[in-house]
């Protein structure tokens, strides 16, 4: 062997064999694009105010940042470490028609101690591309200071691919993103050296991904249960039938949440590539600017709601988009219903939460869940917890109280 090449090579072979002193270095499966260490608590005991909560139109919004204030001491009375390490990084996952395709995410981890489990969380509604995990600190990385590895997919149309659509609510391509973040990232964990003690995974979501987490526990179940055993679910305030929260939309010609419309209708669209023209569902004000409003990425939701102005079903669709006798309608009313999360037997305990003062996603998601899962292991959290935005931070509370 050649002199030069022998000591390059014993180099290497040393090298793989210690502990990397740069922790975060990148991996086959997941890149790393940026590092940093972040405090949960500021020193007086409040939350630190990076961690970007859930934006709600409702006043309850206020109520909801005093309560996480004062809510995180108690947190912060069992966890691991304050100091949470945020690593956004890219991976490959699957695109909507099963090609490959580089998406991107983050993943929370506790400066210090052991990694209990790995936390799957399938991130909540947004609308600007700073929203996405991979750009901010997101409110579900809190967990992560109890000593958890907590995974946050950006989802197909956000970080990397913000200059695509997102397929809203296409439960298969968004499940499978967050599959595929978790995928990459558990032989990474066991590259630096910060396995988790126990193979068994948690699953967490709220809001958009409340259904997700469901569509995300059918599929591991499905087809990769040796891989991610799933020690519990937790769902909260999901859309999980969609054609039933499209009914109850029609009846009463509003919806809390404005921007949802046009992000359902050409998610879905996208999604199962059903070929619909925008101009058969969206009234003219929304068909001239839902491009920019929704799809340039710029805006939260609150601004979308905000720049829409109207909550009135008839002032934001056509008649022919409210009428699902309509060729058009009826084809996207059968991909709603194919894109339930109500089809599937949960082998795992889940634990399901809903405030029943929710406008944004009505109550009757939850309603029908229960219905749907009468008889399996799943625990029932409805009550008047407040507004959507509200109902988000009592729900991670609950979740990391029982982690």
């Amino acid at each position: 062997m050649n002199k030069l090449i022998f000591p390059l090579v014993l180099a290497c072979l040393l090298a793989a064999c210690e502990k990397p002193e740069v922790i975060f270095a990148d991996y086959d499966t997941f890149k790393v694009t940026s590092v940093q260490s972040t405090n949960v608590a500021l020193s007086d005991g409040t939350l630190n105010p990076v961690v970007r909560l859930m934006e709600d139109d409702e006043p309850e919004t206020k109520v909801a940042v005093t309560s996480v204030a004062h809510a995180v001491s108690d947190l912060l009375g069992s966890i691991t470490s304050n100091n949470v390490i945020q690593v956004s990084g890219t991976y490959t996952g699957r695109d909507v028609d099963g090609s490959p395709v580089t998406l991107s995410g983050k993943l929370l981890l506790p400066r210090d101690g052991k990694i209990k489990n790995m936390v799957i969380v399938s991130h909540y509604t947004i609308g600007a591309n700073y929203e996405c995990p991979s750009e901010c600190f997101p409110m579900e990385g809190i967990v992560a200071a109890k000593g958890y590895a907590v995974v946050v997919a950006d989802y197909i149309g956000f970080g990397v691919t913000a200059g695509r659509i997102h397929p809203y609510m296409h439960v298969s391509s968004t499940a499978n993103a967050v599959i595929d973040m978790a995928l990459a990232i558990k032989p990474y964990l066991q590259y630096i050296g910060r396995a988790p003690e126990s193979d068994e995974v948690y699953l967490m979501g709220y809001s958009q991904g409340g259904s997700t987490t469901l569509g995300v526990m059918r599929t591991i179940q499905r087809d990769y249960a040796d891989v991610f055993p799933i020690r519990k679910v937790f769902a909260g305030g999901g859309p999980y039938d969609l054609a039933a929260t499209f009914d109850f939309a029609m009846e009463t010609d509003v919806t809390g949440i404005p921007c949802a419309i046009p992000m359902i209708v050409q998610g879905i669209n996208e999604g199962e590539k059903l070929g619909l023209d925008m101009s058969d569902f969206f009234q003219e004000r929304l068909l001239e600017n839902y491009d920019e409003w929704i799809n340039s990425k710029k805006y939260t939701v609150g601004q979308i709601n905000k720049l829409i102005g109207v909550k009135n079903l008839s002032e934001l669709m056509t008649d022919e988009g409210r009428d699902k006798t309509s060729e058009e309608t009826a084809s996207l009313y059968r991909a709603l219903v194919r894109n339930s999360v109500l089809d599937f037997t949960p082998a795992s305990p889940i634990y399901m939460f809903h405030s029943k003062d929710d406008k944004t996603v009505p109550f009757v998601n939850a309603q029908r869940a229960e219905e749907y899962f009468k008889g399996r292991d799943i625990t029932y959290d409805f009550g008047h917890y407040g507004a959507h935005g509200m109902g988000g931070i009592r729900f991670i509370m609950s979740v990391a109280a029982q982690l």
